[in-house]
């Protein structure tokens, strides 16, 4: 089991199967969303996953894609896109050692320019 919160501890929630392969998402709006370079997400089935104590907000930050973050601090928790049974987990609020392997960057395309990549994972200038 994995368990993860938000920033000010208010948001919990378990994961009780599988988290899927990190992706490393360089979009505009995961910059923005972030205050980053870019975001480390990764799969987890709707059924998986649960929200045991706080209050989420959310975003529709693109058409069918919403983001959801903690109502008093503002961490981004997860995203979820309409019409899938997954969400999409936001891995810097795991509280629990993740050994899912890093399978690559996409939308490279909107790189920072600041940033510079420092290892040998797959790169794709968009969505793949």
């Amino acid at each position: 089991m994995h368990s993860g919160s938000c920033l000010c501890g208010q948001v919990k929630y378990h994961i009780t199967g599988d988290i899927g392969e990190i992706v490393h998402c360089h979009c505009r709006t995961c910059q923005k969303a972030h205050a980053a370079a870019f975001s480390s997400v990764a799969s987890v089935k709707d059924t998986d996953f649960e929200v045991v104590s706080g209050t989420l907000k959310s975003y529709e930050s693109s058409l069918g894609k919403s983001r959801y973050f903690c109502k008093n601090c503002g961490s981004q928790i997860y995203a979820k896109r309409e019409h899938t049974q997954h969400i999409i987990l936001r891995l810097g609020t795991l509280d629990t050692v993740l050994t899912s392997e890093q399978r690559n960057h996409i939308w490279v395309s909107h790189q920072a320019p600041w940033y510079t990549f420092s290892d040998d994972l797959p790169k794709h200038e968009a969505f793949e």
